[in-house]
């Protein structure tokens, strides 16, 4: 093995969601979808315009995406072709058979609910992307990941262990929409916290929630999460 001589004093950064991270690399087992992952997420990254996609012939052509893949499978192509297809069915990015002409190909959007909705428009014929336009099947993803914990990364802070355990058995304690809705208004306080959070779904499995609301007004009754089992976490 060749050893990296080291990283530049200057050089440029790509961005990942910390979704990663948190959800996403303790799942991937397989190399060959890992290394097709975090590419493709460099490169949407590094797109310019809207809405962001990459195509499967863009990645065929990448020698140094291929030079990864080798070994990894019978041939680079039939490798990146099986690790897109995992990708897609763990629902990291939507697949879309796309057209121009008798041109055929396959482009990638990272699975997002704002990209659900444009893959729709373009598969109704509503929007093309450039030239492209639908083509084929219907396209290809699950749901997109565990909203509570994506929500939770974009509303309040990255996810540890131990704040995903307690998001997991707040799932099964609490109806989806109060774990939104809570975060919601910790975030309207000003209580990025999952002690506040926490502390909102027991007052309202204790008093009640009506409405996608609790009962009494949220900015008065703040005080009083201070007082119930994760009030000592609380900063105030």
């Amino acid at each position: 093995m060749k050893q990296f001589e080291g990283f530049p004093a200057r050089m440029y950064f790509t961005s990942i969601p910390n979704v990663f991270f948190s959800r996403l690399l303790p799942e991937i087992s397989d190399m060959a979808e890992l290394k097709v992952t975090l590419y493709a997420l460099a490169a949407l990254y590094h797109k310019r315009g809207q809405p962001r996609f990459i195509s499967a012939s863009e990645l065929e052509a990448s020698p140094g995406l291929l030079a990864g893949l080798q070994g990894l499978g019978e041939t680079p192509a039939e490798t990146l072709r099986q690790a897109l297809g995992r990708a897609v069915g763990r629902g990291v990015f939507l697949k879309l058979a796309v057209q121009q002409g008798e041109a055929a190909d396959t482009v990638y959007f990272l699975n997002t609910a704002a990209n659900q909705g444009i893959v729709s428009r373009v598969q109704a014929g509503e929007i093309s992307l450039g030239d492209w336009k639908a083509g084929g099947p219907p396209v290809e993803a699950v749901g997109p990941l565990p909203d509570i914990f994506a929500l939770y990364e974009a509303n309040i802070g990255m996810l540890t262990p131990m704040i995903a355990e307690e998001l997991r058995a707040a799932e099964k304690t609490y109806p989806e929409q109060w774990i939104r809705d809570a975060v919601r208004e910790a975030v309207n306080n000003g209580k990025r916290k999952w002690a506040y959070i926490a502390a909102i779904l027991e007052r309202w499995a204790t008093e009640g929630k009506d409405d996608g609301t609790h009962r009494g007004h949220p900015e008065k009754d703040a005080d009083k999460y201070l007082k119930q089992r994760y009030g000592h976490m609380v900063q105030r």
